[in-house]
Order: C-alpha cells, then sequence, then structure tokens
C-alpha cells in the first residue's frame, strides 16, 4: 500500500489536517508515514521501527489527530516519551499538525514542572497527553488522570525509555489502559525487553520496518578529528571558529563537563550554555528558547537533555567526546540535517578509540572523512575576516559622525594618529581571542613530538624492544590503601553492567575516573573500591543511591580481594590460561557454555567505544548507566 502512496491527500486525513500540512509545505510522506498511516486509521496496534530524523512523530500524530472528539472532555490519548525534551518536542509537532483544528487541547506532563499546575490543566480538560511516564504514574496514582476514554497509548523511542530505567512505570501505566484502546510503539531498535512489551501488550500488531535506510546519517556530512597535538578545548574552539556554523550542539558525557567547557568557551567570548539534566527545567527551556532565537550559539549538552531537540538552525554537532554505542550516535547527529536540512557532524577521536570509530561506521554504513585542525593563523584569519563583516554591516548602517569627532578629539588629547588609535581599539577588541598570532604554533610542534615518538617505537620495536611496556602478566598498580570496598546489593542478576555502576557513581555521586578502584561483579551483588576520604554529603548519598531503580544499600566490607593476577602464557596452548581463576579482577561468573570457561567477567571498554583495558572508573556516558536523577523525568 506504501508504495502506492506519493502524497498525503491519498490518505483518509481530515481536511483540517492537509490543509496544515499544505502550509507547513509538506506534500509526500516519508516512507514511515506512508507505511505506518494507512494501519494507524484502521485501528490496528503498531509496531514502527525507525531511525530518529525519519518522521515518525507524524507518522502516530496524523492518524491521532484525525480521530479525536473535541466535545470529550477526558483525555483520549496517551503519548509517552522518555525525557521531558522529547516531551515537549513531541507536543510541539503534535499541536503544529493540529493547528487548524479548532479547540484542540494538547497537554505536555513531565517531572521538573509544578504538578500541581499540571493537575489545574487537566482539570480543564485535554484530548492529547503527551508525557514523561513518572509524571503519568504520578497522576494515575492521585487520581488526577483519568485513562477511561484513552483510545490510543503510543509509546515513542520505547527502546531508549525501557533503556532508561522506565520499564515498570511502563508496564504498570498499559495494565490499566482500556482493553479496546490501540496501542503503538515506536522504537530505533528491538532489544529484547522491548519485545516483552510487544508481546504481552499489543495484539497481533502490523510490522513496519525503513530502519534499513538510515536517513538521518544520509543528510549528515560526517567528520573525526584524532585527538593529538593540543588539548580538546582547544581544538573545540579552533573548530567552532573555522566552521561556517549557525548553531551548534557539543555533546559531552557527564554533567560537569557541560559546566566547565561551557564556562570555558563563553570566557573566550563564545555564547555558548551547558544543558544538563540538574538544570531547573523552566532553566532549561529559557536556554533552549534561547538557541532557536540566537540569544546563544553553542549548547554544551549531555545526550539525554538534548533529545528530541528540533532548532532549525543547528547546522553543526560536535562530538566532544565518543558515545558509549552507534544508537547514541545517531540520536546526537540527529539533532542536525532535519526535516530535509543539510547538516555536519565533527567527532574528536582519541587513537585508542578508533575500534568505536570504525564500528559506527560500519552499523551506519557511512563513512567518515578524517580532517586536520586548522592551523592557529588560519584562526586568525577568520577572525578577523568576522570582524571585517561586523564593520562592514556598522558602515552601511550606523550613524558614525559623533565618533568621527571623538577621534579627532583623541588625535588632538593623546596627540597620536588616527591610525594609532584604530591599532589601539582592535588591541582591546580582540580580547582573548587574538587577530594575529607571533612566533609558530604549538600544535605543529607538538605533532612532530608525536610523530618522532612513534618513529622512536617503531626502530625499539626491530630491535626487539619493548620500551617501558609491562610484561605480560603484569599489571598497573595503585594503592589499595586509598581505598575502602564496598558491596551493592546489584548485580548481574537485576541487569547491572559495569558501566552502570560507574555512571551511577560519576553522575550522581561526582566519583572521577582516579576516584574509581576495581569493580567486581557477581550475579547478587557488585564490588567496587571507593576513596577512604570521602565527604559526609557524599557518603550519605551513596547509601541512598539507585542503580536501575534497585536500591544498592551500600556497605564496606572487608577480605574481598580485587587485585588481578594473570598466569603468563605457557606453551601449553590456549586452555593453559583459562582454567577457573586463571583470571580474577571484576570477571563475573559467567555461565559456562561448553563446561568451558570460569572466573569474573571482565569489562572490555572496547565493545563500549572507550578506552582498552581493565575498568579503572570512567566517566560515565550522558544518556547510558545512569542513576535516577539524570532520567530527565524529575
Amino acid at each position: 500500500m506504501s508504495e502506492s502512496i506519493t502524497e498525503f491527500r491519498q490518505l483518509a486525513l481530515d481536511e483540517s489536517i492537509l490543509s496544515a500540512l499544505d502550509d507547513m509545505g509538506f506534500v509526500a510522506p516519508t516512507p514511515i508515514q506512508a507505511a505506518s498511516i494507512p494501519l494507524l486509521l484502521e485501528g490496528r496496534d503498531a509496531l514502527g521501527k525507525a531511525q530518529t530524523g525519519t518522521g515518525k512523530t507524524a507518522a502516530f500524530s496524523l492518524p491521532l489527530l484525525n480521530k479525536i472528539n473535541l466535545k470529550q472532555h477526558n483525555p483520549q490519548a496517551i503519548i509517552m516519551a522518555p525525557t521531558r525534551e522529547l516531551a515537549i518536542q513531541v507536543a510541539a509537532e503534535v499541536k503544529n499538525l493540529g493547528r487548524n483544528i479548532k479547540g484542540l487541547k494538547v497537554l505536555e506532563i513531565y517531572g521538573g514542572a509544578s504538578i500541581v499546575d499540571q493537575m489545574r490543566a487537566l482539570s480543564r480538560g485535554a484530548h492529547i497527553i503527551v508525557g514523561t511516564p513518572g509524571r503519568v504514574k504520578d497522576l494515575l496514582n492521585r487520581d488526577r488522570l483519568n485513562l477511561g476514554e484513552v483510545h490510543t497509548f503510543i509509546l515513542d523511542e520505547a527502546d531508549e525509555m525501557l533503556k532508561m530505567g522506565f520499564v515498570d512505570d511502563v508496564t504498570w501505566i498499559l495494565e490499566k489502559a482500556p482493553d479496546t484502546a490501540q496501542r503503538i510503539l515506536f522504537s530505533a531498535t528491538m532489544p529484547p525487553m522491548v519485545k516483552t512489551i510487544v508481546d504481552r501488550y499489543l495484539r497481533e500488531p502490523a510490522r513496519v520496518d525503513v530502519a534499513g535506510t538510515n536517513h538521518t546519517v544520509d543528510k549528515v556530512e560526517q567528520n573525526f578529528w584524532v585527538v593529538k597535538g593540543v588539548e580538546k578545548d582547544e581544538a573545540m574552539s579552533r573548530l567552532l571558529e573555522t566552521e561556517e556554523t549557525d548553531a551548534s550542539i557539543v555533546f559531552v558525557r557527564t554533567r560537569q563537563d557541560t559546566e566547565r567547557l561551557a564556562d570555558w568557551l563563553s570566557a573566550r567570548g563564545f555564547k555558548a550554555a551547558a544543558l544538563h539534566g540538574d538544570i531547573p527545567q523552566s532553566q532549561r527551556e529559557r536556554t533552549v528558547d534561547n538557541i532557536k532565537n540566537g540569544v546563544i550559539d553553542i549548547l554544551v549538552a549531555t545526550d539525554v537533555v538534548a533529545r528530541g531537540l528540533d532548532v532549525p538552525r543547528i547546522t553543526h554537532v560536535f562530538n566532544y567526546d565518543i558515545p558509549f554505542d552507534v544508537e547514541s550516535y545517531i540520536h546526537r547527529i540527529g539533532r542536525t540535517g532535519r526535516a530535509g536540512r543539510k547538516g555536519k557532524a565533527i567527532l574528536l577521536v582519541r587513537t585508542n578509540q578508533m575500534r568505536m570509530l570504525r564500528t559506527i561506521e560500519r552499523v551506519t554504513k557511512s563513512t567518515m572523512e578524517e580532517i586536520q585542525l586548522p592551523h592557529r593563523d588560519q584562526v586568525a584569519e577568520c577572525r578577523l575576516a568576522a570582524l571585517a563583516a561586523e564593520l562592514q554591516a556598522d558602515k552601511e548602517f550606523v550613524a558614525l559622525d559623533a565618533f568621527t569627532d571623538l577621534i579627532n578629539k583623541l588625535q588632538e588629547t593623546l596627540e597620536i594618529d588616527a591610525t594609532t588609535i584604530a591599532a589601539m581599539l582592535l588591541k582591546r577588541q580582540q580580547g582573548k581571542r587574538p587577530l594575529f598570532y607571533k612566533g609558530p604554533d604549538p600544535m605543529i610542534a607538538a605533532m612532530e613530538r608525536a610523530k618522532n615518538r612513534r618513529s622512536d617505537r617503531g626502530e625499539r620495536g626491530e630491535r626487539g624492544g619493548r620500551g617501558d611496556r609491562p610484561e605480560r602478566g603484569e599489571r598497573r598498580q595503585y594503592n589499595n590503601d586509598d581505598f575502602d570496598t564496598y558491596q551493592l546489593e546489584v548485580g548481574r542478576e537485576q541487569g547491572v553492567q559495569v558501566k552502570d555502576i560507574v555512571g551511577a557513581l560519576a553522575n550522581e555521586l561526582g566519583f572521577t575516573k582516579g576516584s574509581i578502584g576495581a569493580i567486581k561483579l557477581a550475579p547478587g551483588h557488585t564490588y567496587v573500591q571507593l576513596p577512604k576520604k570521602m565527604s559526609a554529603d557524599v557518603a550519605g548519598k551513596l547509601k541512598k543511591l539507585r542503580i536501575r531503580q534497585n536500591e544498592t544499600k551500600a556497605v564496606v566490607v572487608e577480605g574481598v580481594d580485587l587485585t588481578i593476577e594473570r598466569r603468563p602464557r605457557t606453551g601449553g596452548g590456549r586452555d593453559d590460561n583459562r582454567g577457573g581463576n586463571g583470571r580474577g579482577g571484576y570477571r563475573g561468573n559467567r555461565e559456562n557454555r561448553e563446561g568451558g570457561r570460569g572466573g569474573e567477567r571482565r569489562f572490555d571498554r572496547n565493545k563500549g567505544g572507550d578506552h582498552r583495558g581493565s575498568h579503572r572508573g570512567e566517566r560515565a556516558p550522558g544518556g547510558r548507566g545512569r542513576g535516577r536523577s539524570e532520567r530527565s523525568e524529575g
């Protein structure tokens, strides 16, 4: 059916909806819209698989708007989204698509905003509710949200919603859905938990899969720069000044880095602001409005809060930190190149992260082009060109007579010529962003040193030397006397992974790379080393820490050996090194596949896209492995 649909007017949509599409300039549906809308108009349950930026919001919104009864007071549809930002974005699009439906009421409900105001709005009536699972559940528990007349339940970005720990809330809400209600689920991927939801709550769903072609990736030019020669902050500054950007998003992993990098950029004259889960919702909304209106040009954000942002001005996405998975990368670059617009994404990648970059290329079926960082003289030229453009505009529109008189007075007072006065003013103008540099670019010298080091390593390799590398079986040591070992009452049986532990400790308690020691994951619990010197505030938060909605009940334990002792390889073959306790550390008890490996499971960073070797603590990704407050639920 979808192959023959080339225009929206071929679909059985109300004229008020078609007129809104005409006003917006939309004539032809996207593949997900052409495939989904006829099925949803029939009232069937449906499972849609589509990447971000494919038009899936309109795919479920248009059929929903087509059957809204404006005379009905109670809600008729519940749309659930994983984050506040996405809920706001979806609600805005639904309102836009229904702009010509007189009397339509769409209400957003989410944590971080006044629940009293939301209850008051519900009492006045709403046709469509767009909300996050936690706030929807909260209002249901308070008997302020009535599901009795709801005929449609929609889960948008279901994989992300369940990944963030909302499975209990979602299933609780679906249990209360009327038996006759239509259930629609959209997801970019189909992990086991999503399949479980589909099998349990959807009735013979129609399946629509357009994930084979990633239109988001197709519309975005992708480049990467290998971190070398200069620090990443300086690299970001150079890229922001030399790329022809309108507005940009810079993605980092942690809340702390959003604030730090935004402050660093602001101090150098950039109009930048941080966006993360700890910022009050009202301020977050102002920040998004500011970038839409040109008050700021750069958002430094974590993955979760930027999900769902659709700002036409965003021409560039900078991945300051490489994401831990491909889906996060696709969501990131999907903030640009939307609705047919072109965009550009640049990834800053360290040499030991190249494996993740190649994984992204393989999964997205795309190729990233390596770029070289601009030399600082090129940056200065761009600054001068920008200043010249500003002066050109002033020459055309600004009355300068009064300032000309001032120049004449200054010449007399200071006894210097106009050229010298202009030079003095330009010197003041440049601030921390020089209009020219003296001496060679330190980046060139640093790159040359790195090249020489690689050459030296190559020569040592030819002579059979190992340099300073540890022999096999050795391991870098740290002082265990500085750490206490804590037992957390969560493990693999609760679906917890090492990255969840690290993410919660980094995001919720502020632990950094050097302050997290060894981690040992077991079926029902986890051991983790944390500093002995811990503030009372952090210690209090640790006791209340929740991971994947489970209380950790952290307590100090003694006598647990978390050191790793690797046996050197012998000539007896592979199995000599793989017997029961041949490897220690945090290798959780893996189920024997064929009577095979014992010992504890080791977390491999490369599978998550960052760093090689054993885990010694890492900042968590913005959108994965976090504790409760990083959810944008509130």
